[in-house]
């Protein structure tokens, strides 16, 4: 079981950070994440996500018309923006991560198979998406996820071949945080849970 400590620092000290240090996030690092959360459990072990770790300023120019008027200059200041997007072909992959069922790339392919395969592939890269924030958190880095761009924007600029489509935008780094908003508070247990 973790400790206070290590609870604080993923869930309730954490903050969503608007501001971050000029303070470079290293490649190094970014495997590291990647690493740890390439663990996290996906239905059919289908890992559907894709990232791309926007870090260069041309990559940055790039994702800057995309963005809505509010997210523009925190991301454009972050060391890293993760653009947390979905493979809709994940399931060709299947036979290699899905190894002791050679038929399970059947199951989201063919005829009327459209929407599972969309709904699989877009609850578990968002649920990867969460693990990429929990690694980043671990590793000692801040994030800020961000649902305000232009999907088909970021979608023409960063996967014009149409196969990878975004989902959220995450910024990484050293928050600043004297650019923290008052924490908002959250539901009880009683106002979000049913026991049955």
């Amino acid at each position: 079981m973790l400790d206070d400590k290590a609870l604080d620092l993923l869930f309730r000290s954490a903050r969503t950070h608007n501001g971050f240090q000029d303070k470079p996030v290293s490649d190094a690092q970014l495997r590291a994440l990647y690493d740890i959360m390439k663990w996290g459990p996906t239905s059919a072990n289908s890992q559907p996500a894709r990232i791309v770790f926007v870090r260069t300023p041309e990559g940055k120019e790039k994702l800057k018309p995309a963005l809505s008027a509010g997210n523009t200059a925190k991301t454009m200041s972050a060391p890293v923006t993760a653009i947390v997007a979905y493979d809709t072909r994940f399931h060709e992959h299947l036979p290699k991560q899905f190894p002791h069922d050679q038929t399970a790339s059947s199951w989201f392919s063919g005829p009327g198979k459209e929407q599972v395969a969309f709904t699989t592939a877009f609850r578990n890269g968002t649920l990867q998406g969460a693990y990429l924030m929990m690694a980043a958190r671990s590793l000692g880095l801040d994030v800020g996820a961000m649902s305000g761009f232009d999907n088909a924007k970021v979608d023409a600029a960063f996967f014009p071949d149409g196969r990878f489509k975004s989902n959220f935008l995450c910024n990484l780094g050293y928050g600043d945080h004297s650019k923290l908003f008052n924490r908002s508070p959250r539901l009880s247990f009683e106002e979000a849970c049913t026991l049955a």
